[in-house]
């Protein structure tokens, strides 16, 4: 089988941020997330205000949130806009804490692989997933057909923000045991390579620097 790295297409997407890496600006949303235990109880958020920057109101863009308790899995939503329902919703086979400390490290990248061979499917409609972080295997993720009430709850939470990082209010007191529910919101510029391989570049609030965060998704031919 074609080792994930060799595909053709994911190698042309993933070099466009390699390339830019020496150019990368300190700051952005990462910063912002790094910052979420200055927050304390209720519905503390980091939101971008203000006029926003030209490229995150482009066509080609669209908004990705990971969110997920502290201590539990961390899962990954895919919407046209801040108010639309998850296109592709997935919970991430790792923990939210891990997802932090890969983020403290300053740069993420994660692929997705479906092996589904018919080709007859929009990629984001594919169902089964091998999840990877920084080159590293972390197992295999579900395509969810709908959000669970606690997905929605995030979902609902966040309508009015567009970009951002903090902490949410837990959905029920049970939660507690779980940790802090925190959440991270960014448009992503979407760069589609073929059918089967498209990338999402994070934008950052100012429209400079290298992505902070990447996610490629690419079927296996």
């Amino acid at each position: 089988m074609q080792s994930l790295l060799e595909t053709p297409g994911l190698v042309s997407l993933l070099r466009r941020s390699t390339d830019r890496r020496a150019k990368m600006a300190g700051g952005g949303i990462f910063r912002m997330f790094k910052l979420r235990t200055a927050f304390t109880s209720g519905c503390k958020m980091a939101a971008l205000a203000g006029r926003p920057n030209k490229s995150l109101l482009s066509g080609n863009s669209t908004t990705i949130t990971l969110f997920g308790y502290r201590r539990g899995r961390v899962s990954l939503a895919i919407q046209e806009n801040p108010t639309s329902a998850p296109i592709f919703l997935l919970e991430l086979p790792m923990l939210t804490s891990y997802l932090h400390k890969e983020m403290a490290s300053g740069l993420v990248k994660i692929a997705l692989e479906s092996e589904t061979k018919t080709h007859k499917k929009r990629l984001v409609e594919e169902c089964m997933w091998a999840v990877y972080c920084n080159g590293r295997k972390s197992g295999y993720s579900m395509k969810k057909k709908q959000a669970s009430d606690e997905e929605r709850h995030v979902m609902q939470l966040l309508r009015g923000v567009s970009m951002g990082a903090g902490v949410l209010p837990y959905a029920s007191e049970k939660d507690v045991a779980d940790g802090e529910l925190t959440y991270m919101r960014a448009r992503f510029e979407r760069v589609v390579g073929s059918k089967d391989s498209e990338a999402l570049y994070m934008i950052n609030p100012d429209g400079t620097g290298v992505p902070e965060l990447s996610i490629f998704l690419v079927r296996m031919k």
